[in-house]
């Protein structure tokens, strides 16, 4: 895409790939990927991170666009995540008098990734250090571990804008005017979501500033209703729940599990449960269940019984919400076992050792097909999660 305005000195020059599929070999992309990249022009010219090497021709062209003719004098890394640093061998070989400005994590893993000459020109910055370039001065914040070590944030604070590198993205191309917060939520739980402790830190140091627009490194840039934004990031890193509602993430092989899950469904709403969300984690996007798991305030579990353990499409889901420090909710237990059920007590294992999880006492074993004794239990189940708050 060509280079866009966010103001009258701040310009996006980043790109679109929606020819990307997968992100990180791993998430679904429906509308494809944007990774951003920004420059400011005033005294002194700053390039805010480099792109993806996929589209690092289209970056160095809407660069040179908007450059017309001046010369960069400094590049500001954020983070070195190769979708967003991939860019900077090709970028100094052809701006080789470029200063670098990063912290000392920053260049202690640059040449990492990168054969870099290491009497390169660079400013090395710390958590409040500025940069004054003319009538904008950079303000630097330091935000390790969101969600790699080195990141750092930037506020211009002339024109109030925050530079939030991975914070605040989304998955999609910049244009997307889809919901924000359904893809802005599948791509923090699935990248972000560990690192909840972090996160708060830096809400807890942004948040006294004022902040007029937010440029992320994917995704559109957010210039409007930005309390919006930040409460949701707030609620996300401090693994609240999002909405009052019900997930049952069902497990099935043969599909008598996906029985009782959707007669489940089918009870809750009839008892008034206004938001219940059923998932096959065995055909839907592991990634979306994960996402809705964080959103809402209760997970049915529903699996059968694999191996002597657990169907392993449930134990991957599991592992995934354990890995990213799932807290803070209510979850029930249905299990599925022809001659001896093992689903249940594969299932405990796992969340046992997540935070805070209310672990409700009731355990539905079904023998093989739903029966009529069953749907009384699902019944029981159902109020005991109508009146759990």
């Amino acid at each position: 895409m060509e280079s866009t305005k966010i103001s009258e000195t701040i310009k996006y020059i980043g790109a679109n790939d929606e020819e990307l599929k997968i992100f990180e070999n791993q998430y679904d992309l429906p509308k494809g990927m944007a990774y951003n990249s920004y420059l400011i022009k005033d005294e002194k010219v700053v390039v805010m991170d480099t792109i993806d090497r996929r589209k690092t021709d289209e970056w160095l062209k809407n660069l040179e666009n908007e450059l017309q003719g001046r010369n960069i004098d400094y590049l500001v890394i954020s983070h070195l995540e190769p979708d967003h640093a991939g860019s900077i061998k090709i970028f100094l070989d052809k701006y080789p008098e470029t200063t670098i400005v990063g912290n000392s994590k920053t260049f202690e893993m640059l040449p990492q990734f990168f054969d870099i000459n290491p009497d390169i020109q660079k400013i090395v910055v710390k958590e409040g250090d500025t940069l004054n370039i003319g009538k904008h001065t950079l303000q630097f914040i330091m935000a390790p571990m969101v969600h790699w070590p080195e990141v750092m944030v930037t506020y211009e604070q002339t024109e109030k804008v925050l530079f939030s590198a991975d914070a605040f993205g989304k998955f999609g191309i910049i244009e997307d005017e889809d919901d924000w917060a359904c893809e802005a939520r599948r791509y923090y739980f699935g990248i972000v979501g560990k690192f909840g402790a972090p996160v708060q830190t830096l809400l807890n140091k942004v948040k006294n500033l004022d902040i007029k627009i937010i440029c992320p490194l994917h995704g559109p840039v957010l210039k409007e209703n930005l309390e919006y934004y930040i409460n949701k990031y707030d609620i996300w890193s401090s693994y609240q729940p999002e909405d009052e509602g019900i997930l049952i993430a069902c497990a099935s092989i043969y599909g008598h599990t996906m029985e009782v899950a959707k007669k489940l469904e089918e009870i809750l709403k009839e008892k008034g449960v206004e938001k219940v969300v059923l998932t096959d984690l065995a055909n839907d996007d592991i990634d979306e269940a994960v996402e809705d798991a964080f959103r809402y305030s209760k997970v049915v579990l529903a699996a059968s019984s694999y191996n002597g353990r657990v169907f392993p499409p449930m134990e991957h889901f599991l592992n995934k919400l354990k890995d990213r420090n799932y807290q803070n909710r209510t979850m029930a237990i249905i299990e599925n076992g022809s001659w001896a059920p093992s689903a249940a007590r594969s299932m405990k294992e796992i969340v046992d050792n997540m935070k805070n999880i209310n672990l409700l006492d009731r355990t539905i074993t079904i023998k093989s097909a739903i029966k009529e004794n069953n749907v009384k239990e699902l019944e029981e189940l159902a109020d005991e999660l109508n009146n759990n708050k």
